[in-house]
């Protein structure tokens, strides 16, 4: 940036700034080369990169409570094996069962749903006529797509994280990872070109914060959320309780979309199994009204806080440009990536509006027009 003369100060000794972002484009090629073709490979370290992170502030805690890093981990290891235990006896096979169950009771859901329309508003469906048939198609469709993407979705789970991989490669990668996070972070700090680590550090920790608020808190909250869904539908009664709530707390990191599919999806089952009955239904609707009341005014402003830089629309698209260009590894690295280019243009566009380019000779009336 010049100074108000026009001139501008360099280090002779510096870099071009077009050699700079040479060299910076190449490193980001290189990154989306390596996602392309070894994306496979790079998952279980991507998976173990993200528990660190997730924990990373626990164990600076512990350590604060004046434990030894090797103990804090070896304590967050040991209470992470027994909820991983726990979730593989206890949640994970109803859950997919469950999962299968709807899906292959979607015919019938969708015969119920023509047969409630038929009785109490004949007039919207005769025999025969589109919206009756779009409905059965529809339920069919379901029933054979839906556990045919099931089933391929787990297949394909399965054959990308094997057994190897998923029970031990990503914990052991994740507890190394854990135990020398603070160690790693002043490496790289130490690696930093001299000219530019001071803004490299404001930018990374600016990035820092907007992961920390967005991954750890909407991570708990989305924790937090789904199991009270789950828990609060299968009180109630609801059929397929566990799945419904498991995802709207899955989807929750999305602004009011885990609230209104999740809503809609329990609210539509309770009509058909409860109907009737409406101090049911209306427990149902109640659930995801309390959940949306609790998130909004308790857990999100707790949690995430009041900003985090990441617009939905923002990190939808993200998300899907990611996940189409590199499958689940895409997924995994779509919100740092989004977080970093936010960023980053936030402070590209503060820099220049504090530049000549934006402000202009009136706002500096002593630099001389002509040099322009």
């Amino acid at each position: 940036m010049g100074d108000v003369g026009g001139t501008q100060t360099e280090n002779p000794m510096a870099l071009p700034i077009r050699d700079q972002l040479k060299y910076w484009g190449f490193a980001a090629i290189v990154f989306m080369v390596m996602l392309w073709f070894i994306g496979d490979v790079l998952l279980p370290f991507l998976l173990g990169g993200a528990i660190a992170y997730f924990l990373d502030p626990v164990a600076d805690r512990l350590e604060r409570l004046g434990l030894s890093r090797a103990l804090a981990t070896a304590i967050i290891t040991i209470v992470g094996i027994l909820i991983f235990v726990l979730l593989a006896l206890l949640v994970v096979p109803n859950l997919i069962s469950q999962a299968v169950n709807l899906f292959e009771t979607a015919p019938t859901l969708a015969r119920n749903f023509t047969r409630f329309l038929t009785e109490r508003f004949p007039s919207l469906l005769e025999e025969d006529s589109t919206l009756r048939n779009s409905i059965t198609a529809l339920g069919v469709t379901v029933q054979e797509r839906g556990g045919a993407l099931l089933e391929t979705a787990l297949a394909s789970f399965a054959s990308i994280l094997n057994v190897i991989l998923l029970f031990v490669i990503v914990p052991v990668v994740a507890v190394y990872l854990l135990l020398d996070w603070d160690r790693m972070v002043a490496a790289i700090d130490d690696m930093l070109p001299r000219d530019h680590a001071p803004v490299i550090r404001r930018l990374a920790s600016e990035i820092d914060r907007t992961l920390a608020s967005f991954v750890r808190g909407m991570g708990t909250v989305c924790l937090i959320l789904g199991t009270y869904y789950a828990i609060a539908l299968m009180v109630v009664g609801l059929q397929f309780g566990l799945v419904v709530g498991f995802f709207a707390g899955l989807i929750t990191f999305i602004p009011y979309l885990g609230a209104l599919l999740g809503g809609a999806l329990a609210i539509g089952l309770a009509l058909f199994q409860f109907w009737g009955d409406w101090v049911s239904i209306g427990l149902v609707a109640g659930i995801f009204v309390l959940g949306q009341v609790i998130e909004g005014n308790v857990l999100t402003p707790k949690m995430v806080g009041g900003s985090v830089g990441l617009h939905p629309v923002w990190l939808i698209l993200a998300l899907s440009v990611f996940g189409t260009l590199f499958g689940f590894v895409g997924l995994l690295v779509a919100v740092p990536v989004a977080a970093a280019i936010g960023v980053i243009a936030r402070f590209a566009a503060d820099s220049y509006r504090r530049s000549l380019l934006y402000q202009g000779t009136r706002a500096h009336p002593t630099v001389d027009e002509d040099i322009y």
